[in-house]
């Protein structure tokens, strides 16, 4: 097992990690980690994927570098807007979550008799 088969194993795990991440947890910051870990996950593969293609003999092409290094820069552009929408969410809410409060349980002593 080489270090390119062990680095495209890796990007596969923080896709998947990430897409679990993204799917499973409800809080706001935890979603941006995860996207974050997909899309590492994903340059990941992608520079993987172009270092095999030169590997294997064809000529060198610098696009996919390019390409990964502009997703990195829009990655974390994305990333600091995602936050700071987050702190003015939380700023004006006071919480960090879009979910609506469930109304609240009337008690024992409010509830209308039959």
């Amino acid at each position: 097992m080489n270090g390119a088969t062990i680095a495209g194993l890796a990007g596969a795990a923080l896709i998947g990690l990430g897409l679990y991440g993204l799917i499973v947890d409800p809080r706001p910051l935890r979603k941006i980690l995860a996207f974050n870990m997909l899309g590492s996950g994903v340059f990941l593969v992608f520079g993987i994927i172009a270092r095999n293609g030169a590997a294997a003999g064809f000529s060198g092409d610098p696009v996919p570098q390019a390409m990964v290094i502009t997703g990195v820069v829009v990655a974390f552009s994305a990333s600091a807007l995602a936050v700071a929408m987050l702190l003015r969410l939380y700023e004006e809410s006071g919480e960090t979550s879009l979910a609506p409060e469930p109304p609240p349980e009337p008690d024992a002593s409010e509830r209308p008799e039959a």
